[in-house]
């Protein structure tokens, strides 16, 4: 008989890494929990106890060097981080647009940038959201007008709006991808692009909230930039060379929502297996019924693969390596996986699905909405047939 493969080292290592996260996690979920995060949603207000309590346990930090006040590590933990708060049902968009921040900070401004801006965010004293998309540019990021000028003080004066800007209510600070030349100037679409970081005590930003139907404690702004003064140090790298920095940012957004949807996927699949469980209408367990267990089981093979898939590309991610490819997929199988787990999870609770005190009904705008954003399914697989199969492209 054949000797068991083992997993190599470096799997065992990332398993460990991710299992330690887990461990850190319970211990905050255990005092702020589900039943903690639908009353933070009900009031309308961030769930600052929580985030003071991921900033104690340095659980912030994750992804940020020691060096900068962080706890280590890289994408591969914060994702992990992500997944670990979704599977006790508290699932923070904030630590997506948190995540995804930081990364191009971190990567492409000086020290000094770091320490102002990404090292407070660590312990939870200072947050940041993240503002990319557009009322009329949309998905094609490389057509947005918001526009960043010289002042002709050393500083910038930022014109624009943004729209879907989770968080932007409860954030200190906003990383804003604007244009420093027009769109219509430039002969690449990604030149004359640039990062700048905003203070949003600054005169000038006004937030417009959306009635967004997502249950979750941040809401979604429109945010409306009218003359707004920046500093020197607000623009992060060189001006018109932020596209690369930017879609660093992105791969790792896309990875943050991956782990939320394995998270929050595995949590509905689980208060669907409890409930086939006790559930006998006809004498026996519903869950023994083929038509509800196979589908139940499906989403199971599917959240387990896309989770592979994440993490794999989360340490192409850390390890310097191109992990475009891999990123989009892990967000489009986590997300598809995620939706499959609370639709078998609806079926199984049949009209009780839908009583919001079962809190399974809850659960499905969130899931259904990672298939959307922060980036459309159907984008990822126009980037999957043009830059892995090498078909040509399609839009």
């Amino acid at each position: 008989m054949n000797a068991p493969i083992k997993p190599s080292t470096s799997m065992e290592a990332m398993q460990a890494r991710i299992r330690d996260i887990q461990e850190a996690t319970r211990g905050v979920t255990a005092q702020y929990d589900r039943a903690y995060i639908l009353q933070c949603i009900k009031e309308d207000r961030f769930p600052d106890e929580l985030w003071a309590k991921l900033g104690e346990f340095g659980l912030l930090g994750l992804s940020i060097p020691e060096e900068y006040g962080g706890s280590g590590g890289g994408v591969l933990e914060i994702t992990a981080l992500n997944e670990a708060l979704a599977l006790a049902g508290v699932p923070t968009l904030f630590l997506v647009v948190t995540g995804l921040g930081r990364v191009p900070i971190v990567r492409n401004g000086t020290p000094e940038q770091i320490k102002k801006y990404v090292t407070p965010t660590c312990t939870g004293e200072k947050k940041m959201c993240f503002a990319i998309t557009e009322p009329n540019a949309g998905t094609n990021s490389f057509a947005m007008t918001t526009l960043a000028q010289p002042n002709g003080k050393g500083g910038w004066t930022l014109n624009g709006q943004k729209v879907f800007i989770s968080g932007a209510r409860d954030a200190d600070f906003m990383l804003v991808v604007a244009r420093t030349t027009r769109a219509a100037e430039v002969k690449n679409r990604t030149e004359g692009m640039s990062l700048f970081v905003l203070d949003m005590k600054t005169p000038g930003i006004k937030l417009q909230q959306l009635n967004i139907q997502v249950e979750t404690a941040e809401r979604q702004y429109m945010v409306f930039f009218d003359n707004v003064e920046l500093p020197a140090d607000a623009l992060i790298g060189e001006a018109g060379k932020g596209a690369k920095a930017m879609f660093e940012g992105l791969n790792s957004e896309r990875l943050l929502a991956a782990g939320a949807a394995l998270g929050l996927g595995d949590y509905a699949l689980a208060k669907a297996v409890a409930y086939s469980k006790d559930r006998k209408p006809f004498g026996k367990p519903i869950g023994s019924y083929q038509a509800l267990q196979h589908r139940m089981a499906m989403a199971k093979a599917q959240i387990e693969a896309a989770r592979l898939m994440t993490y794999s590309a989360a340490e192409r991610f850390d390890a310097g390596e191109d992990a475009g490819a891999h990123a989009n997929m892990a967000k489009l199988l986590g997300s598809e996986a995620a939706v499959a787990a609370v639709e078998a999870a609806l079926q199984t609770h049949g009209g009780y699905g839908f009583d919001r005190d079962y809190d399974v009904v809850t659960l499905w705008p969130m899931l259904r909405l990672l298939k959307i954003a922060p980036i459309n399914n159907e984008m990822l697989l126009n980037y999957i047939g043009e830059h892995v199969l090498g078909l040509p492209k399609s839009y």
